[in-house]
């Protein structure tokens, strides 16, 4: 009897599997679509990406779930240890919590080794190209050729950042005194423009939605030998077998680049959109 019933079993397993993977890859679309909302996930406390349920991200998220005829709901998450954590909690799985998966996740780095990482998932649809850069005061610092510009100057970054970790170690620590730390880029940029630091280290779209048309404020490149000089790109992420939203998606995000709906939405922000 008992080998009987684990024979059931496994028939009964066997054929659930059997009965998953014949299911459309586009059984996630038709269920957006039958409850008219797309479900998207955008990171906490990033301005001017996604910030308090604002930002370019979600005016982007709103666009595309407007091209599939849908409705918007977002899922704002804190971003986690890792990437990959991330995509495990907010695409493919959901959060330990109960909280996601979502349809569809916003700012995912469009990454080759990232992809091969995380195999359950597609990334798709880059959107933008950000990189770190150099806002400086031009009273304080008029001329920039590289990071040493900035030497005996107080900088701001932000704590747990790109630009934090590079400007703490570059040159063993040479520049570690002049760091001033601050919650968000956003802070750092306000003391920027009150004349209170003499330049700040974030990412692009930090700066050029904190600079509001300061004419003594000037972005400069500068070079750091751990971080790639071209930046990163954006894009978007779905479950794996999604293939069908995620089609569906990229002809929404095309529609936006060709009818100048993302630049617009990007400038907005006061952000210049870069291709990827």
């Amino acid at each position: 009897m008992k080998q009987a019933s684990t024979r059931v079993a496994r028939i009964l397993l066997l054929a659930a599997c059997a009965l998953a993977a014949a299911m459309p890859a586009w059984a996630d679309l038709a269920e957006a679509k039958k409850t008219g909302v797309l479900k998207v996930a955008v990171y906490k406390g990033m301005p001017p990406f996604s910030d308090n349920g604002a930002g370019i991200d979600v005016d982007i998220a709103n666009a595309l779930a407007g091209k599939l005829g849908l409705k918007m709901s977002l899922l704002p998450f804190d971003a986690g240890e890792e990437v990959n954590d991330d995509l495990r909690n907010m695409v493919w799985k959901g959060h330990y919590l109960g909280y996601g998966p979502a349809d569809v996740m916003m700012h995912v780095p469009v990454d080759r080794r990232l992809m091969e990482d995380n195999k359950r998932v597609e990334i798709f649809a880059p959107y933008y190209r950000d990189r770190v850069r150099l806002v400086r005061d031009v009273r304080k610092v008029p001329q920039c050729d590289g990071i040493d510009c900035i030497a005996g100057k107080p900088v701001g970054v932000e704590k747990v950042s790109i630009a934090a970790m590079l400007l703490l170690g570059e040159g063993e620590g040479r520049y570690r005194n002049d760091v001033r730390i601050f919650e968000h880029a956003t802070d750092a940029m306000e003391k920027l423009r009150a004349g209170e630091l003499a330049a700040v280290l974030a990412t692009q779209s930090e700066i050029e939605s904190g600079m509001k048309g300061d004419a003594n404020l000037a972005m400069s490149d500068v070079r750091f030998a751990r971080l790639p000089g071209q930046g990163w790109v954006a894009g978007l992420a779905v479950k794996k077998e999604n293939l069908e939203l995620a089609k569906a998606l990229q002809a929404a995000m095309n529609d936006l680049v060709e009818s100048g709906e993302l630049a617009a939405i990007f400038r907005k922000y006061g952000v210049n959109p870069v291709k990827p």
